[in-house]
């Protein structure tokens, strides 16, 4: 699914679909690509559970699967929350430890005892 997810350009079909169903035609329309192009990223998008494709007459209409994308938000979510806590846990153990330097944030330039001349 998150492999899925990584092209800009089945995020962008995705959004469109969260407007409602469309043809092929109509997923093709803002994109410079041809519709085969648009056919395989409906695919990928098919196989990862991210839509489903019904034929009705000639048109062949995708829809998004909504459930699936909350499933995937879910589990982020929980993620990032486990996350959290540990990285909460980590900076209290530091704050306890007497007698250590503070932590330095390591995007910080480092600290030169040259003197500085502009």
């Amino acid at each position: 699914m998150f492999s899925a997810l990584a092209d800009p350009t089945r995020r962008q079909i995705l959004v469109r679909l969260g407007q409602g169903p469309a043809t092929v035609g109509e997923l093709a329309e803002p994109f410079p690509i041809s519709l085969p192009a648009i056919s395989r990223h409906l695919k990928v998008l098919e196989q990862a559970g991210l839509i489903s494709r019904d034929r009705r007459a000639q048109w062949r209409t995708s829809t998004l699967r909504a459930d699936r994308l909350k499933e995937a938000t879910t589990w982020m979510e929980h993620l990032g929350r486990r996350w959290d806590e540990r990285f909460d846990r980590l900076d209290a153990y530091l704050k306890a430890r007497p007698g250590q330097p503070a932590a330095t944030d390591p995007t910080d330039p480092p600290i030169s005892k040259e003197p500085h001349h502009d």
